[in-house]
This record gives C-alpha cells, structure tokens and sequence, in this order.
C-alpha cells in the first residue's frame, strides 16, 4: 500500500512537472539557446566573451528551475513529515511487547494515515502549480530568492 501512494505521489509531481515545462521551461530553453547561438554569431567576440554571453543566456532559464524545484522540495518535505508523524504517532500507541494483532492494527493506522497524508498533498498541488506559474509568468527577475 505505501508503494502505491509514493507512485500516486511520483505521478502526480511528474505530471505538474511536464505541465511546468510545455508551458513555460520549453519556450524559456528555446530562447535560451537562440541567445546563445547569437552570441556564436558574433565574429569579434573573444573566446570569453562568447562564453560569458552563453552563460548569460541561461540564467533567466537556470531562475525559473531552481524556483521550481525549491518550491517542489518544499511540497516534498511537507508530505514526508507527515507520514513522519504517522510513523511517530503509530509508534507511540505501542505496547512494549506488541502482539501480531496489535502490529497488524497500528500498520493499518500508519496505512490510513499515510495515504490521508498523500490525498491532502495531492489536492494541494493545483494550488501549487497556481501560484508557481503566477511566478514563472512575471519572468525570472521576479523569481523569490530560493
């Protein structure tokens, strides 16, 4: 059953991952290496100027990621202390030397509540990806500091 929610999870952080990328990392990437082809283009550039114009070309890009996966991080980490409390919590309700019942009893509860964790977070997220791409579309100099 804990397999199950973590594919559920997986799944559904992939999904908003690639809906992230079709609407707004593929047109940033495109640009990015249109810029950087332009820098090429320039026949009195030195090699380093080239370079640090190349490099330029990806920061707005390089923004956008690394809010995302911040963002993306913290959802992850919310989720797994949850279930870190469930843990916790069914622990707690253990007697010192627990019987097969009783095990069995406290896994259904830490099952329960795993998966109360997974639904609830799996509802947050079109909130998330709402407010991630309200961000994305005010460009990368409008990106919180990560």
């Amino acid at each position: 059953m804990i397999e199950q929610q973590r594919k559920r999870v997986e799944r559904a952080i992939s999904d908003m991952i690639n809906e992230m990328y079709s609407s707004y990392l593929r047109k940033m990437q495109s640009e990015m290496h249109m810029c950087a082809s332009k820098c090429c283009d320039d026949q009195r550039g030195t090699l380093d100027s080239v370079q640090s114009c190349i490099e330029g070309c990806a920061v707005p890009l390089t923004k956008e990621q690394n809010y995302l996966q911040h963002e993306l991080g913290k959802f992850q980490t919310r989720l797994q202390n949850c279930v870190m409390k469930c843990s916790e919590d069914a622990r707690q309700r253990l007697l010192p030397s627990p019987g097969t019942v009783e095990l069995s009893k406290y896994q259904r509860q830490f099952e329960n509540c795993t998966v109360s964790c997974v639904d609830r977070h799996i509802g947050l997220i079109p909130t998330m990806m709402k407010t991630i791409k309200a961000v994305l579309e005010k460009g990368p100099n409008a990106m919180p500091q990560a």
